[in-house]
């Protein structure tokens, strides 16, 4: 791992993917369970546009319940660390999330990509011309919503949904992350699975500009081999570990 790390110098631009490993570690549930279902619903039913426009009741009170977790619990040290990173590297530090919860804003990073949502903001698909689009206006959220709830901006009801890139859908910001994965020296990828393009392929990209790639598990991903070193355990203990590491080689 140091002679990984002596490849980085001060200055150079760091990507870092975090999945739903990182904030398992504060209490949230992954997203997807081993037998399939997320809180003990199939995905097909409360995390696609069709389950959406199928029972639009259910999928709100799911992601009702899914703000209530995420006010439930804080940063933990992984995130921390990452916040650290940003603040001390001389370097550029984007983080790039697949996480829909706040744990690393309220850790203190600031340049950050949700390229999945976010479940503390919604926005009105009557607004946004009947589709789900990155550009329109997102309105933070904190309580329940209901089907019936009005529109802040237009009035309309029936149009709220949360801020969420269901599959089918775009992951935002996308050409951005391609970009910096094209410029960065160094990507880590912490708590993912490998399973959901597409970041499962960012590693490829990074490394197609000479990237040294680092991936951050409790166990191997899928796509585990294309990285050239691996760190083995909990987020919350060896991420603070490495960005001590990163400011200090």
């Amino acid at each position: 791992m140091s002679a990984l790390l002596n490849q980085i110098k001060a200055g150079q631009s760091i990507v870092i993917l975090t999945g739903a490993g990182i904030s398992a570690e504060s209490g949230l549930a992954t997203f997807r369970a081993s037998d399939g279902l997320w809180e003990n619903h199939r995905v097909e039913d409360v995390a696609t546009p069709e389950a959406f426009d199928r029972d639009p009741d259910l999928v709100q009170k799911f992601y009702n319940l899914r703000r209530k977790g995420v006010k439930d619990v804080i940063p933990n040290p992984a995130h921390e660390a990452l916040a650290k990173l940003e603040k001390h590297w001389d370097g550029e530090v984007l983080i790039v999330t697949q996480n829909i919860d706040d744990l690393h804003e309220r850790a203190g990073s600031k340049n950050l990509i949700h390229m999945h949502g976010e479940v503390l903001k919604i926005f009105c698909t009557k607004c946004a011309g009947g589709e789900m689009n990155e550009h329109v206006k997102k309105i933070e959220w904190h309580d329940d919503l209901f089907t019936n709830t009005p529109c802040p901006s237009c009035g309309e009801s029936g149009g709220l949904r949360p801020d969420i890139v269901w599959f089918g859908e775009m992951p935002y910001e996308m050409d951005r992350i391609y970009n910096a994965l094209a410029q960065c020296d160094l990507f880590i990828s912490i708590g993912t699975s490998g399973n959901v393009y597409p970041a499962a392929g960012f590693v490829q990209h990074a490394q197609m500009n000479g990237s040294v790639t680092l991936e951050c598990n409790l166990e191997p991903s899928n796509v585990s081999g294309a990285f050239h070193d691996h760190i083995t355990g909990p987020a919350g203990q060896t991420i603070p570990e490495l960005v001590n590491k990163i400011l200090t080689s």
